[in-house]
Protein backbone atom coordinates (compact mmCIF):
# COMPACT_ATOMS: atom_id res chain seq x y z
CA UNK A 1 0.00 0.00 0.00
CA UNK A 2 2.46 1.96 1.12
CA UNK A 3 5.13 1.83 -1.79
CA UNK A 4 1.99 2.56 -4.48
CA UNK A 5 0.94 5.77 -2.83
CA UNK A 6 4.72 6.67 -3.01
CA UNK A 7 4.33 5.53 -7.03
CA UNK A 8 1.20 7.86 -7.20
CA UNK A 9 2.61 10.93 -5.56
CA UNK A 10 6.43 10.71 -7.39
CA UNK A 11 4.25 10.42 -10.68
CA UNK A 12 2.14 13.26 -10.05
CA UNK A 13 5.22 15.47 -8.71
CA UNK A 14 7.54 14.57 -11.83
CA UNK A 15 4.43 15.25 -14.61
CA UNK A 16 3.52 18.95 -12.61
CA UNK A 17 6.83 19.16 -12.79
CA UNK A 18 7.23 18.17 -16.72
CA UNK A 19 4.04 19.79 -17.76
CA UNK A 20 5.47 23.50 -15.83
CA UNK A 21 9.01 23.05 -17.50
CA UNK A 22 6.93 21.92 -21.25
CA UNK A 23 4.92 25.59 -20.55
CA UNK A 24 8.05 27.62 -19.87
CA UNK A 25 9.88 26.39 -22.91
CA UNK A 26 6.87 27.38 -24.92
CA UNK A 27 6.43 30.89 -23.13
CA UNK A 28 9.97 31.62 -23.87
CA UNK A 29 9.84 30.28 -27.26
CA UNK A 30 6.70 32.67 -27.79
CA UNK A 31 8.64 35.72 -26.29
CA UNK A 32 12.13 35.18 -28.60
CA UNK A 33 9.22 34.83 -31.56
CA UNK A 34 7.06 37.97 -30.78
CA UNK A 35 10.33 40.05 -29.68
CA UNK A 36 12.83 39.18 -32.71
CA UNK A 37 10.66 37.96 -35.73
CA UNK A 38 7.73 39.60 -35.23
CA UNK A 39 8.66 42.89 -33.66
CA UNK A 40 6.31 43.09 -31.49
CA UNK A 41 7.04 41.71 -27.60
CA UNK A 42 4.56 40.15 -26.23
CA UNK A 43 3.74 42.09 -22.88
CA UNK A 44 2.48 38.79 -20.58
CA UNK A 45 5.05 35.85 -21.45
CA UNK A 46 8.00 37.26 -19.57
CA UNK A 47 5.62 37.68 -16.05
CA UNK A 48 4.34 34.12 -17.09
CA UNK A 49 8.07 32.63 -17.52
CA UNK A 50 9.32 33.87 -14.20
CA UNK A 51 6.16 32.36 -12.48
CA UNK A 52 6.77 29.07 -14.19
CA UNK A 53 10.52 29.59 -13.43
CA UNK A 54 9.43 29.48 -9.61
CA UNK A 55 7.13 26.51 -9.97
CA UNK A 56 9.63 24.51 -12.15
CA UNK A 57 12.39 25.81 -9.54
CA UNK A 58 10.50 24.51 -6.28
CA UNK A 59 8.96 21.23 -7.62
CA UNK A 60 12.51 20.12 -9.08
CA UNK A 61 14.26 20.47 -6.03
CA UNK A 62 11.28 17.74 -5.02
CA UNK A 63 12.11 15.56 -7.38
CA UNK A 64 15.93 16.17 -7.31
CA UNK A 65 15.49 15.14 -3.22
CA UNK A 66 13.97 12.30 -4.19
CA UNK A 67 16.31 10.81 -6.98
CA UNK A 68 18.85 11.82 -4.15
CA UNK A 69 20.53 13.88 -6.90
CA UNK A 70 21.11 17.23 -5.15
CA UNK A 71 24.67 18.49 -5.42
CA UNK A 72 27.03 17.53 -2.14
CA UNK A 73 30.32 17.74 -0.85
CA UNK A 74 30.93 14.76 0.43
CA UNK A 75 34.45 14.02 0.53
CA UNK A 76 34.78 13.91 3.92
CA UNK A 77 31.89 12.40 4.80
CA UNK A 78 32.93 9.55 2.41
CA UNK A 79 35.78 9.09 4.32
CA UNK A 80 33.26 8.12 8.04
CA UNK A 81 32.74 5.19 9.07
CA UNK A 82 29.63 3.65 7.97
CA UNK A 83 27.96 4.15 11.25
CA UNK A 84 29.08 7.77 11.60
CA UNK A 85 27.90 8.01 7.75
CA UNK A 86 24.33 7.32 8.72
CA UNK A 87 24.51 9.27 11.53
CA UNK A 88 25.46 12.28 9.64
CA UNK A 89 22.51 11.20 6.64
CA UNK A 90 20.04 11.08 9.87
CA UNK A 91 21.11 14.85 10.81
CA UNK A 92 20.84 15.88 7.37
CA UNK A 93 17.93 14.41 6.52
CA UNK A 94 15.97 16.00 9.89
CA UNK A 95 17.25 19.17 9.09
CA UNK A 96 15.48 19.10 5.73
CA UNK A 97 12.53 18.02 7.30
CA UNK A 98 12.62 20.74 10.08
CA UNK A 99 13.38 23.25 7.30
CA UNK A 100 10.93 21.94 4.90
CA UNK A 101 7.79 22.07 7.61
CA UNK A 102 8.90 25.30 9.11
CA UNK A 103 9.64 27.66 5.76
CA UNK A 104 8.15 25.73 3.12
CA UNK A 105 4.49 24.29 4.67
CA UNK A 106 4.06 26.42 7.15
CA UNK A 107 5.57 30.15 5.95
CA UNK A 108 4.19 28.35 2.44
CA UNK A 109 0.74 27.82 3.88
CA UNK A 110 0.42 31.33 5.46
CA UNK A 111 2.03 33.89 2.32
CA UNK A 112 -0.82 31.57 0.10
CA UNK A 113 -3.65 32.51 2.97
CA UNK A 114 -2.39 35.90 2.64
CA UNK A 115 -2.82 36.17 -0.38
CA UNK A 116 -6.33 34.36 -0.40
CA UNK A 117 -7.53 37.02 1.61
CA UNK A 118 -6.04 40.01 0.26
CA UNK A 119 -5.79 39.45 -3.07
CA UNK A 120 -2.65 41.20 -5.24
CA UNK A 121 -3.33 40.53 -8.77
CA UNK A 122 -0.06 40.48 -10.60
CA UNK A 123 0.41 43.30 -13.48
CA UNK A 124 0.61 41.54 -16.80
CA UNK A 125 -1.43 38.26 -16.29
CA UNK A 126 -4.00 39.57 -13.61
CA UNK A 127 -3.78 36.93 -11.84
CA UNK A 128 -3.93 36.64 -7.94
CA UNK A 129 -0.09 35.98 -7.20
CA UNK A 130 -1.14 33.27 -4.47
CA UNK A 131 -1.19 30.87 -7.09
CA UNK A 132 2.33 31.69 -8.06
CA UNK A 133 2.85 31.34 -4.20
CA UNK A 134 1.08 28.05 -3.93
CA UNK A 135 4.63 26.56 -5.16
CA UNK A 136 6.58 26.99 -2.26
CA UNK A 137 3.87 24.75 0.21
CA UNK A 138 3.27 22.21 -2.03
CA UNK A 139 6.99 21.32 -2.73
CA UNK A 140 7.44 21.47 0.73
CA UNK A 141 4.70 18.81 1.26
CA UNK A 142 6.91 16.71 -1.17
CA UNK A 143 10.06 17.97 0.44
CA UNK A 144 9.10 16.81 3.61
CA UNK A 145 7.69 13.39 2.83
CA UNK A 146 11.16 12.28 0.69
CA UNK A 147 13.38 13.88 4.21
CA UNK A 148 10.69 11.63 6.29
CA UNK A 149 10.85 8.76 4.26
CA UNK A 150 14.48 9.05 3.82
CA UNK A 151 15.34 9.93 7.07
CA UNK A 152 13.34 6.45 8.56
CA UNK A 153 15.11 4.58 5.37
CA UNK A 154 18.32 5.57 7.26
CA UNK A 155 17.23 4.94 10.78
CA UNK A 156 16.55 0.91 9.90
CA UNK A 157 19.60 0.72 8.27
CA UNK A 158 21.82 2.50 11.45
CA UNK A 159 19.53 -0.42 13.47
CA UNK A 160 20.69 -2.99 10.96
CA UNK A 161 24.58 -1.90 11.67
Amino acid sequence: MWKMIKKVLDKTLEALTAAAMALLVIVVAWQVITRFILNNPSSWTEELAIYMMIWVGLLGAAVALNRKAHLGIDYFVGKLKIKIRLYVELLVYLSIAVFAILVLLIGGYNIVIFYLSEPQLSPALGINVAYVYLAIPISGFFITFYSIEFFLETLINLRKK
